[in-house]
């Protein structure tokens, strides 16, 4: 368990937070399929464990250890917590990356952002409705990319999330300001 890496359980002391990977330091297995409960169990256990309020009390370089430790799993757990920020994670690990380059996307973005900017609230919910399940695809495609090892269609599929991400994003702002104006 990752608790090894940050806790002594021998002489109950913090441990600085070394160099493991997010996947390591929450005691996951490197794979883009995680079990989000596991995740968030994992977290809460550890940091549980190492928040820096356990340690008021104690010497300054433990304090500062647990900051350190407590910092260090919340930035792994908000990094495998996204699937973006996790397929981006794996594929930089991997020496890879995202591709954002891909001709299909950009002729698929220009197509959503003229719907979405002529839509009106009814056709702001479609096509969020529609991204939705294009991005639930998406992850599902890239979940099967890295389980088989092929990271350059990993490296597609996360460029084409991010995409779908940003587009939800735009969608969620065009619907408020229709809404404001209504």
């Amino acid at each position: 368990m990752a608790s090894g890496l940050a806790f002594c359980d021998t002489c109950q002391a913090v441990q600085p937070p070394g160099q493991a990977d997010h996947f390591a330091r929450l005691g996951l297995a490197r794979t883009f399929a995680l079990d989000g409960v596991e995740l968030e169990r994992c977290y809460m256990m550890l940091q549980r464990r190492l928040h820096p309020d356990r340690f008021a009390t104690r010497g300054g370089r433990e304090r500062e250890l647990s900051m350190q430790q407590a910092t260090s799993l919340n930035d792994a757990y908000e990094t495998l917590h996204s699937p973006l920020r996790r397929a981006k994670y794996l594929l930089a690990l991997a020496g890879e990356v995202a591709s954002e380059n891909d001709t299909e996307v950009l002729m698929e973005a220009l197509a959503d952002r003229e719907t979405l900017a002529e839509a009106d609230g009814d056709g702001v919910s479609a096509l969020a409705e529609d991204v939705a399940l294009r991005r639930e695809a998406c992850i599902a495609a890239l979940g099967e990319a890295f389980a088989g090892d092929r990271l350059t269609e990993a490296g597609a599929l996360t460029g084409r999330l991010a995409y779908l991400d940003k587009l939800a994003s735009e969608a969620r702002v065009r619907r408020v300001a229709l809404a404001e104006s209504a």
